[in-house]
């Protein structure tokens, strides 16, 4: 019990800056078969407007920044960055926290605090759910894109390394990123296993119980889905277990000091931040594409991939398939990471009741997701351990360690410009640094799997990928 309390009480500031984080977790789903262009969300302009507004102008968690820490952060970076930033200006130093943490400006609030934050109204900034879902892609901002630039781990542990700098007080949770880490490598975030703690510390009318039990937990990165294709789902989590929902968009408000009225009073919000998820379309291919080609990786697509895809365009079909662990192949730490008890007590929390539907138990495997945008979604599998989709395409190629540049794009192989390595360099021993390189030969983190284009030649691996383009 000793132990419980620890956990609970170490919650405080690495819940407050990962608000947002389980969020993740909730859009990678199971879907029921859809027709030609239809959407399980009819989207509303009011509100979807309304609901973007919500999410980057409203706190519904308490503030784990503000102006002042935001400005000295650079003072607890390792070298040779904390002298660049010591000698940059105001201006340029925004710049650099900006790159190092993964942060994007906001569309519509260009120039002011993040769009991974919303402001208080009493100075401080907070955590929304665009830390995980807004971000960049070949440097142009998209809102609803997975923000594969975030480093939420090197955050916290500087923002805690900064208040000890400037002499202020630094809550219990100083330790809570040791036990319960957000991600091992930046870009990914250990947002379910977030969930799981929160979540273990409310009854099932969202009480706040921190002397319930601990349950056993795996720690497991994971990439987070695009949001232009949650309308088209019915059931949440890369293992399609959860019913779909308005309050599942709330669960990272879990955080200790909100009780059940901040529930109740917030539910009307997401209604309308739900809305504006669902009127989001996935951004089109901006570089010139071989129409030919394409046409005919269409029908290789249609004739080896849509029976776990789906298909698109006028004929769109999706199909719903949950392909078994030992099909598919890839990690299997996601799936071990609920249990299933877990997956149906969801049910009968105050998130699942709100449906009639039940939470499935035991599924078999992960879901085969909707591939609209998927040029934009990369890196690839639940983990995001995959690069390009020319990796993805060639599974004996895919690199034991990679690093992604910021801005840069792989028009060639489509997906992140990367450079790949057998190993991280020697004279990279900072964990800060580390994070910045993806090693798949970590727990969870796996490249492996996911064999199926090796039925294929490569003139047709090449086909439907220039295809995949178009979606």
């Amino acid at each position: 019990m000793a132990r419980i309390g620890w956990m609970s009480r170490q919650c405080g500031l690495v819940a407050s800056v990962a608000a947002g984080l389980v969020m993740a977790m909730v859009l990678s789903a199971r879907a029921e078969e859809l027709g030609p262009g239809e959407s399980i969300v009819e989207p509303s302009d009011a509100w979807s407007k309304e609901g973007y507004d919500l999410l980057i102008n409203k706190a519904y968690v308490p503030a784990s920044l503000n102006q002042k820490l935001f400005n000295n952060l650079w003072r607890s970076w390792e070298e040779p960055l904390r002298s660049q930033a010591e000698k940059a200006t105001p201006e340029e130093r925004r710049k650099l926290a900006f790159s190092r943490y993964g942060f994007t400006e906001a569309p519509g609030r260009e120039g002011g605090i993040p769009m991974q934050y919303a402001d208080d109204g009493k100075g401080g900034w907070a955590t929304n759910c665009l830390v995980c879902h807004g971000g960049k892609v070949a440097g142009k901002v998209i809102p609803g894109v997975p923000n594969t630039h975030i480093a939420l781990q090197t955050l916290v542990q500087d923002i805690v390394a900064t208040k000890r700098l400037l002499g202020e007080e630094i809550p219990p949770a100083e330790l809570g990123s040791a036990l319960i880490p957000l991600g091992g490598s930046n870009g990914t975030t250990n947002a379910i296993i977030f969930g799981v703690v929160l979540g273990a510390m409310r009854d099932k009318d969202l009480n706040y119980r921190p002397d319930r039990p601990m349950p056993k937990l795996i720690h497991n990165d994971h990439d987070a889905p695009a949001w232009w294709n949650y309308k088209y789902k019915t059931y949440l989590y890369a293992d399609g277990f959860a019913p779909r929902g308005h309050r599942a968009l709330m669960q990272f408000m879990m955080v200790p000091s909100n009780g059940p009225e901040a529930f109740h009073n917030a539910e009307e919000d997401f209604k309308k931040i739900e809305q504006w998820i669902a009127s989001l379309d996935a951004p089109k291919y901006p570089w010139p594409i071989d129409e030919a080609l394409a046409a005919r990786g269409e029908k290789l697509f249609n004739q080896t991939c849509a029976e776990c895809h789906g298909t698109y365009g006028e004929n769109a079909h999706y199909p719903n398939k949950n392909v078994p662990l030992d099909v598919v192949g890839t990690d299997r730490a996601r799936w071990d990471s609920l249990t299933p008890a877990m997956r149906a007590g969801y049910k009968l929390s105050w998130f699942g009741r709100a449906s009639e539907e039940d939470a499935i138990a035991e599924p078999p495997g992960y879901v085969a997701q909707p591939l609209y945008g998927i040029w934009a979604s990369a890196p690839y599998l639940h983990n995001g351990s995959v690069p390009t989709l020319w990796h993805l395409f060639h599974p004996d190629k895919r690199p034991v360690v990679w690093q992604r540049t910021e801005n840069g794009y792989d028009t060639e192989r489509v997906g992140l410009e990367v450079v790949e390595l057998d190993d991280i360099p020697a004279n990279v021993t900072n964990p800060k640094q580390k994070r910045m390189y993806f090693d798949t030969r970590k727990f969870g983190k796996s490249a492996a799997g996911h064999l199926f284009p090796d039925e294929l030649t490569e003139e047709e691996k090449t086909a439907v990928i220039e295809y995949l383009k178009t979606l």
